[in-house]
């Protein structure tokens, strides 16, 4: 058991995580002004081959992230002009964005790359991993916090700062009222609108930056459809925490814990029980959350 439960099997879970989280924080800002955004798979996969195709082009993992980043924010805009101003249905553009995203990768992997399947080369600089001070001779801890690849920490801080966001500044609370209250915001002097396209640009930069994570920070490559379905289990863990960042931080740990033992459990099971676990974890997290609001709901009309 020592070869399975240790420090890194808590350091892959840190890793396995950071994707969900970041692409997970994005989708709460989204749902929070009222809008359901599946469509975050297909920014995190598009993020994901940007952030390939800048840290390759100009050999630096800065580079690759403001490709990312820019790319998310484009696709952002996308989506708030087709669902806001447009009155298009979310779901049907969230799933048409994920069709889009991986034909796009696949013809631009073909098209700038000549190659099919994936891609990787030696010009691709990778995240780089920083060591905070003091904290790598302590025993455990060290080996857990410290040596982490940067959108590992920016992820980290995104979920206090985005609750202190959300919850204790006027901006947030013009977020939310833009999602529960629209009128009495608009009564109020301000844009319900305006606030719904920074929530979608927002979500569009962090789900990119969760792909970027993806491809420059855990596995240096970028492969087709790389983004394996873990926007729908960010979105399922934003469903979860209720939109709450710490909640929705310690839903994407769960997952990220789940992954991370099924790798280490393939000498004993077939790889196809340990790789079906993390989303069958997904699946019964949204049935509880179900169960537990129609129970709330039923003590609410007694």
């Amino acid at each position: 058991m020592g070869e399975i439960f240790n420090v890194l099997l808590l350091q892959n879970t840190l890793r396995t995580a950071t994707p969900v989280v970041l692409a997970a924080l994005g989708c709460l800002l989204t749902q929070h002004v009222n809008i359901t955004n599946i469509g975050i798979e297909g920014m995190m996969l598009i993020g994901s081959f940007f952030a390939v195709l800048g840290s390759y082009l100009f050999s630096s993992w800065a580079a690759g992230l403001a490709f990312a980043m820019g790319a998310g924010l484009l696709l952002g805009l996308m989506y708030y002009v087709l669902v806001i101003r447009f009155q298009s249905d979310e779901f049907i553009i969230g799933v048409a964005l994920n069709i889009f995203a991986g034909g796009l990768t696949v013809f631009l992997l073909r098209t700038l790359f000549g190659v099919r399947g994936s891609f990787s080369g030696p010009g691709i600089d990778p995240l780089p991993q920083i060591v905070l001070p003091g904290l790598e001779a302590v025993p455990v801890l060290g080996d857990l916090l410290s040596g982490n690849t940067l959108l590992v920490y920016v992820s980290w801080l995104l979920v206090p700062l985005l609750w202190a966001f959300i919850y204790r500044t006027p901006a947030g609370f013009h977020l939310r009222a833009a999602g529960e209250y629209p009128d009495a915001l608009t009564a109020c002097g301000k844009s319900p609108d305006r606030m719904k396209c920074l929530a979608s640009v927002g979500c569009g930069i962090l789900s990119a930056l969760a792909g970027a994570h993806l491809s420059l920070g855990y596995l240096l490559m970028f492969s087709e459809n790389m983004s394996a379905s873990r926007g729908y289990v960010a979105f399922a863990c934003v469903i979860f925490g209720r939109g709450n960042p710490p909640l929705v931080f310690l839903a994407a740990l769960l997952f990220g814990f789940i992954s991370a033992l099924g790798l280490r459990m393939q000498r004993y099971v077939p790889s196809d029980i340990t790789a079906m676990a993390p989303y069958a974890v997904t699946v019964v997290m949204m049935a509880v959350t179900v169960l537990w609001g129609r129970r709330r709901k039923a003590s609410k009309g007694c």
